[in-house]
């Protein structure tokens, strides 16, 4: 279900993923009955920190951009996927229309990874082409990539119900853009084309409390399956409202919330016996806001919050309006790259785990966030042992596929926007 890779942690496997081995038929039954009832999201990427007592996702992705990131190992599960995620949406489809974010002519970074998005769909059968919904894209512009690829931004052209391409007519359209600034009109609307993800996954509607409240429902269900406490996988958080660090408005309210998540985290460093400083991270409903997410390590930090936001020019990118902030329990991370500190991302497409990296960072502690200027991507390798984790075995005895964990803990997430999806959905049918 997980491909199986090397990962940075090569320590004695600890008691919470001993749990998650031994618990492999039971946990792959589960995800598949959850599969019965809902639709996964059509590709997402996972954030995951593993402190080695806990590990939980911090952040989940529903229009991932670092597909370039993936190595060529990685493609042919991502191919499948593909091939499996189409054929139950649109089992006739020929076209392929991405379109992607709309300053994508400015980074050779993202266009890498809308290459690869094209690699991927071209080998899993269907015809693909990009087009741009910016408005300075006007006419076709070629673009040249530092490893030999080129991608092709093409304007979009607007029928009266559908969307493509001068002498291009996709069936399905990929969005590859977080809609953080809003949903464009030209988007809207488009009852005879497949739209993957549909218009309320993106930063526009979609609000990062409902995932945590999905999550939170989930991994109490899934905490019972395996033994667990829920904890274990998921970090506590909280909704501060009327909040404007730019403004200087609402610290007493943030103030509080933050007391009252890092009085519940020590609560359960004590009762675990964890001997580490608990901290949180604050950051807006939505958008992903990267250097402004904030680590707060004690309540009596709030005040310095709103100079550090307004230094930094204001509110989060792709937040609505102020008022809305996540008060969220951080999570340590104890994995190393090249000595520095990392973080397992991972892929998936459809229901199927395709791969994974490290987002790294050499001047980021154990506490910080790493979506900051200056992170590098490690990808990682398919291990070569042939043994798999042998479900009993003494820790430490057995390879430690400790990418399966992550891919359960990833595909939780998955299950979390699915339910998130769900019930945000504007279509959705309601049975009295």
């Amino acid at each position: 279900m997980v491909p199986h890779l090397v990962t940075a942690l090569t320590g004695p496997i600890n008691e919470l993923e001993q749990r998650v081995l031994d618990s492999m038929p039971a946990i792959e039954r589960w995800f598949r009955l959850e599969w019965m009832e809902h639709t996964p999201p059509f590709y997402s990427a996972v954030d995951i920190r593993n402190a080695g007592f806990k590990l939980a996702p911090v952040d989940t992705n529903l229009f991932p951009g670092g597909w370039n990131n993936l190595t060529k190992e990685m493609l042919p599960l991502a191919v499948q996927a593909a091939q499996a995620a189409i054929e139950k949406i649109c089992p006739e489809a020929r076209n392929l229309l991405v379109i992607p974010e709309n300053n994508a002519k400015n980074s050779t970074f993202y266009l890498a990874n809308v290459a690869q998005m094209v690699r991927i769909f071209h080998m899993a059968g269907l015809n693909v082409r990009v087009g741009s919904i910016d408005p300075a894209i006007k006419s076709p512009k070629k673009i040249e990539l530092p490893h030999g690829d080129t991608v092709t931004l093409e304007p979009v052209v607007r029928t009266k119900r559908r969307l493509g391409l001068k002498n291009f007519d996709p069936c399905t359209i990929l969005l590859n853009n977080a809609l953080s600034a809003g949903t464009p009109g030209i988007l809207e609307d488009l009852h005879e084309q497949y739209l993957l993800p549909p218009l309320h996954a993106g930063w526009s509607v979609r609000r990062k409390s409902n995932h945590l409240h999905s999550y939170e429902e989930l991994s109490k269900r899934f905490g019972k399956l395996l033994g667990i406490d829920p904890w274990l996988i998921n970090p506590i958080y909280a909704r501060a409202d009327g909040v404007d660090l730019a403004e200087g408005r609402g610290l007493d309210v943030l103030t509080s919330h933050v007391d009252a998540v890092l009085t519940k985290v020590r609560r359960k460093y004590k009762e675990y016996g964890i001997n580490e400083k608990p901290f949180v991270v604050v950051k807006g409903q939505s958008g992903a806001e990267g250097p402004r997410v904030l680590t707060v390590r004690d309540a009596k930090e709030v005040e310095g919050l709103a100079g550090k936001v307004r230094a930094a020019a204001a509110r989060p990118a792709g937040a609505r309006e102020p008022g809305e902030i996540i008060v969220q329990e951080g999570v340590l991370t104890n994995e190393r790259v090249h000595n520095g500190v990392a973080e397992p991302v991972v892929y998936m497409m459809d229901r199927y785990v395709v791969g994974g990296f490290y987002r790294v960072h050499a001047d980021s502690a154990p506490d910080e966030n790493l979506k900051l200027p200056g992170a590098s991507f490690v990808p990682l390798a398919f291990s070569e042992s042939a043994h798999l984790p042998q479900p009993g075995a003494k820790p430490g005895a057995s390879a430690p596929n400790r990418f399966y964990m992550y891919g359960v803990v990833g595909r939780l997430a998955m299950v979390a926007a699915s339910y998130e999806m769900e019930a945000t959905d504007p279509d959705a049918e309601v049975y009295e």
